[in-house]
């Protein structure tokens, strides 16, 4: 059995990852930490846990050496931390922003400030399976991937591999995304009088989960500008990203329909959703929650050479906690899928 431990587990996040971490039939969770709950029983927070677990919360400088490391701190923590993190595991996939970009630049520009520890950035592979395996399977540190931004990616991906973006006229995205993506520490944005019933754009432009499409675009050497605007709805969980991407003159839904099959047919997790007929015939994020697929799908308008790209993801699952084990399961050089077989239910 490998060993596991959480550095910041009382979140959403971190207990869906200790959800799956205690299923795991290779990974034996060792501790947990909160610096708030220290001492009080994992179920009190996370009470789906119960008859699950009797871990009790410890606070981070109790943390004893593990196999495998999973950090759910805030953004910005991990950066300051991570030379003596590192001392505690020989491997760590970090669920955070703070190693997310291999610019350190990028951090002014999109997190307004810079990056305290760029030296780590180059170490860390960005926790994509889809784009990264590879690299993942010799990997010792591994970033965690923006929710919004994994639904982006997985929508435009196939376009971008083959070629059939026209880089000139950029990419518009919306993503739609619930509550639970705001973490669980209250604001005023999500107490329930002010939250429920929702359609409220937060994030028109600037969003920083841009950078990392940006990113992934260019390794398939395409340059263009991404807008992405995000926006609540009155979800708890999901995250729907529609995607207007133009391609190049001369594209037909055939080559469309080409590209989504060689990027994802061989994809454990991504699924491609695109039926004539029945009310799931594009991706829909509500039967999705729980599990750790991603569904895609695309509708082409050939009047205007667009394609609108579509993927529905749970954040909380293949957008944070979800693809962080499996990026595990690729490192540990595991079946990829283990722990992570549960569907989504339906109806819900």
């Amino acid at each position: 059995m490998v060993s596991v431990s959480i550095i910041g587990a009382s979140g959403y996040t971190g207990g869906e990852l200790l959800r799956l971490a205690l299923a795991h039939p290779h990974l034996e969770v060792k501790q947990v930490t909160s610096e708030r709950l220290d001492g009080q029983f994992v179920h009190f927070t996370h009470p789906n846990l119960r008859k699950r677990t009797q871990l009790k919360f410890v606070r981070s400088e109790a943390i004893e050496k593990c196999d495998l490391l999973f950090l759910g701190l805030p953004h910005g923590s991990a950066m300051g931390r991570i030379d003596q993190l590192a001392t505690l595991a020989d491997r760590i996939v970090d669920l955070s922003a703070d190693f997310r970009l291999r610019d350190a630049s990028g951090y002014d520009t999109w997190y307004g400030k810079p990056h305290s520890n760029a030296a780590w950035l180059g170490k860390f592979v960005y926790g994509l399976p889809e784009l990264h395996r590879a690299a993942l399977k010799s990997a010792k540190y591994v970033s965690g991937v923006g929710c919004n931004a994994t639904a982006t990616t997985l929508a435009i991906w196939p376009l971008a591999a083959a070629g059939l973006i026209d880089a000139a006229r950029g990419i518009i995205c919306e993503v739609k995304v619930g509550s639970s993506e705001g973490g669980a520490a209250s604001a005023d944005s999500t107490h329930h009088p002010e939250r429920a019933g929702v359609m409220r754009s937060f994030a028109p432009t600037g969003h920083r989960h841009t950078a990392e499409v940006l990113q992934a675009l260019k390794l398939k050497n395409v340059v263009t500008d991404v807008h992405l605007s995000a926006t609540a709805v009155d979800n708890v969980r999901g995250v729907l990203a529609t995607a207007h991407v133009f391609v190049t003159p001369g594209t037909q839904e055939k080559d469309v329909w080409k590209a989504f099959r060689e990027a994802y047919n061989n994809e454990p997790f991504v699924r491609i959703v695109k039926e004539k007929a029945g009310l799931y015939r594009y991706p829909e994020p509500k039967i999705l929650s729980g599990s750790n697929y991603a569904d895609v799908g695309f509708e082409f308008d050939p009047k205007t050479n667009r394609v609108v790209c579509l993927c529905a993801i749970d954040n909380l699952m293949k957008g944070a906690a979800g693809t962080a084990l499996q990026c595990a399961n690729v490192m540990m050089g595991w079946d990829e899928t283990l722990g992570l077989e549960f569907p989504g239910l339906h109806p819900i």
